[in-house]
């Protein structure tokens, strides 16, 4: 069953679910605490300490309550830092997860061929290690695992969903692509290629969301190509998804809009000039945030009211103005 929504606008009186006041796309119950571990790399590597340390330096947010949380994997953009993330890790934290944010490459080529399998390292690396960086109290529960990435940290979610370069000893339960891109154009795909233009060829065997930017195939100036073009964006992913898929569309916002307010640095400032932006970036972290929550409670938890609730424009905070809903169910 495929079913699109052009607009999140409902009236007051369209609000008949419980799950619409819960929301989602505030921070949750939880406190959060943000970690980083490094890889051991060095004789001075104070990770050496860890009996297992991971692959890549990776940046991880948890509840500080006790219990045992599902588990969401999620890969940063082309040429950005996983700290940029770290508002966006917190707000889905806070509701009952763990995010682990790998660092995958400070420098890096067109090809995504080593991302891809870093990846697969640190997943496999998840059952070994992880634990070892979490208190004895947090819990994290792998047989409820999912992959998420933005950009093309997207693409390279897609690849190592379908085993390309790359396989795990664990199997992913759900799939997210945050504005995902698999290059500059179509056929100026990067290697390895991602997208068949074959419509429904993905067979993941998993649950897949995809979130675009309703401003990431706008070009911010003359100079700058859009930086996730048409052709080889979120449009794309979804059409060659096989159900159950969902997907949205934030109308006025771009392809970085879910960073964190402040990204310092050379990378953290370029951030705010070369791609075309909303008028600022909160709403559609919130959104973001939100949407990957009820996603991972439907696919993961069982409990689809939330992600329900957004689909039939019953939430009304829903925090941007969706341009497209689809599910394919």
């Amino acid at each position: 069953m495929l079913m699109t929504v052009m607009s999140s606008s409902t009236s007051s009186s369209s609000v008949a679910s419980t799950a619409a006041t819960n929301v989602v796309f505030e921070i949750g119950k939880y406190k959060v605490v943000l970690q980083r571990a490094e890889p051991e790399t060095t004789c001075s590597t104070k990770s050496s300490n860890i009996p297992v340390p991971p692959p890549k330096p990776l940046l991880i947010g948890m509840p500080c309550e006790a219990g045992e949380f599902p588990l969401l994997l999620l890969l940063h953009g082309y040429l950005l830092s996983n700290s940029f993330y770290s508002q966006l890790i917190q707000h889905i934290a806070s509701h009952g997860f763990i995010v682990v944010a790998p660092q995958l490459y400070t420098i890096a080529g067109p090809d995504s061929t080593g991302e891809i399998k870093s990846t697969a390292a640190i997943t496999n690396w998840l059952s070994e290690g992880l634990q070892f960086l979490l208190p004895p109290h947090v819990q994290a529960n792998l047989s409820k695992l999912a992959l998420a990435g933005h950009s093309r940290g997207g693409k390279v979610s897609f690849a190592l969903a379908f085993g390309q370069e790359g396989n795990t000893n664990r199997k992913f339960s759900a799939l997210i692509g945050i504005d995902p891109v698999d290059g500059m154009d179509k056929g100026k795909q990067t290697p390895p290629p991602v997208l068949t233009y074959v419509p429904h060829s993905f067979d993941l065997d998993m649950a897949v969301m995809v979130i675009g930017s309703g401003l990431g195939e706008v070009k911010r100036n003359p100079l700058f190509p859009p930086c996730a073009p048409k052709g080889v964006n979120h449009e794309d992913f979804f059409n060659e998804c096989q159900k159950p898929a969902c997907y949205f569309v934030a109308k006025d916002y771009g392809h970085l809009d879910m960073l964190d307010d402040e990204t310092k640095g050379i990378r953290g400032k370029s951030t705010y000039c070369v791609c075309k932006n909303g008028k600022s970036r909160e709403p559609m972290r919130k959104f973001v945030g939100g949407v990957v929550v009820a996603f991972l409670q439907a696919y993961l938890e069982g409990d689809s009211s939330h992600l329900t609730a957004i689909k039939d424009g019953l939430d009304e905070t829903v925090p941007v103005e969706l341009q497209i809903v689809k599910f394919n169910l």
